[in-house]
């Protein structure tokens, strides 16, 4: 049970440096919150935190090592206590699909002012699941991923111009098998082709 006296402790997990250090310094500003752990990539995330023991995770998603959503659902595993805030320049409503999957409090875009960011902390603390209204009207209207899990990792594989025999012997699978799989990537894409449906299923957050 949390000492409600005491300060809010919040691990923050944000690879830009300076973007880093500018959140840690505005939010050990506020009298009720105080920065435990700074982490610059996303495999430091779990083990700090559980070496640490933070209120609040304040996560990015896109970070070196691992995704700030894997380890977002990591962390309700091990670290069930831990509310978990994401915090990205990225607004996809894919990404908050995913996020809420992973068991994440909040999901906040960075362009937001800061004490908005120490009220969303607050909230979730409280038990409260706070998320960008303009990216939840988003992600209600674009609807699920179209894609299947198979269909994301062979997209994945593709991502630095692999071809169908690399992405076959990288992921275990027959070329014929890769070309379906890209075929319907595509198709359910709306694309052209695998390059295109890579940058549409990024740009959605459905990989």
């Amino acid at each position: 049970m949390r000492d409600e006296d005491k300060p809010v402790r919040v691990l923050l997990a944000e690879d830009q440096g300076m973007m880093r250090g500018a959140l840690a310094l505005l939010l050990d500003l506020e009298d009720d919150m105080e920065v435990v752990a700074q982490v610059a990539a996303g495999d430091r995330i779990v083990d700090e935190a559980l070496a640490v023991r933070p209120d609040v995770a304040l996560l990015d998603i896109e970070l070196p090592g691992r995704s700030g959503l894997d380890a977002a659902a990591e962390l309700r595993e091990r670290l069930p206590e831990c509310r978990v805030l994401i915090l990205t320049t990225f607004g996809r409503p894919g990404y908050l699909r995913r996020a809420m999957e992973a068991g994440a409090a909040g999901f906040l875009v960075k362009d937001g002012p800061v004490e908005e960011l120490a009220g969303a902390i607050r909230r979730v603390l409280g038990g409260e699941r706070v998320i960008d209204p303009a990216l939840a009207a988003a992600a209600l209207s674009a609807g699920p991923s179209p894609l299947t899990q198979r269909e994301q990792d062979v997209l994945n594989a593709a991502a630095d111009g692999a071809t169908v025999a690399d992405i076959a012997g990288r992921l275990f699978l027959s070329e014929s098998t890769v070309r379906n799989y890209l075929s319907a990537a595509i198709g359910k894409t709306g694309t052209r082709n695998r390059m295109e449906a890579l940058r549409t299923a990024r740009q959605n957050g459905w990989l």
